[in-house]
């Protein structure tokens, strides 16, 4: 497999993993949150804009995820509360079930071996039953559940999920 993780920096990479999050959130969370909701998130989370101001001002490295030379997701991190902060992992549905997440994954894990930190955790929506089962085959466990207010009305309903120990398994796949 052919899996490829370069760091998004320049304008172009950003406006690509903008396209990336329409494209992916939009098909995936149609069945879980109002459409209303996934919009606002879009603008507010996942516009040029805001990526670019993650990544300048707020410590977030962005990462594509290339699969045979090919944009297939993206994923993104920072470090936070003492760990490391997977604040985005996602994948084009057609690239699902190919071992891609897991292998994201551990490369976020060697991200924080890198910055000697000993757990990543994650917050999911707590309907993202897809989402859920990955994380729980990879190793993370649920540590608690968080409702967020994030403005206009909305909420995420999510569980705090960490993973606090290597769990690299070759046989490993993908929900």
């Amino acid at each position: 497999m052919s899996i490829a993780f370069p760091r998004v920096q320049d304008p172009e990479q950003i406006a690509q993993v903008a396209r990336l999050a329409s494209e992916i959130w939009t098909r995936h969370y149609r069945d879980i949150v109002d459409p209303a909701q996934i919009d606002y998130m879009l603008r507010r989370f996942q516009s040029p804009s805001a990526i670019a101001e993650q990544i300048g001002q707020q410590g977030y490295a962005y990462h594509l995820i290339l699969w045979q030379d090919q944009p297939a997701g993206y994923l993104a991190y920072a470090p936070r509360e003492g760990g490391l902060f997977l604040s985005k992992i996602y994948l084009q549905a057609q690239r699902q079930g190919r071992g891609l997440g897991y292998g994201a994954a551990r490369f976020v894990w060697q991200q924080a071996l890198e910055l000697r930190l000993d757990r990543v955790w994650l917050t999911v929506n707590r309907h993202n039953q897809q989402a859920i089962r990955a994380y729980r085959r990879w190793g993370f466990e649920t540590v608690g559940e968080l409702v967020q207010d994030i403005g206009d009305g909305f909420v995420m309903d999510d569980y705090r999920m960490e993973w606090r120990q290597l769990h690299f398994d070759t046989e490993r796949t993908e929900a």
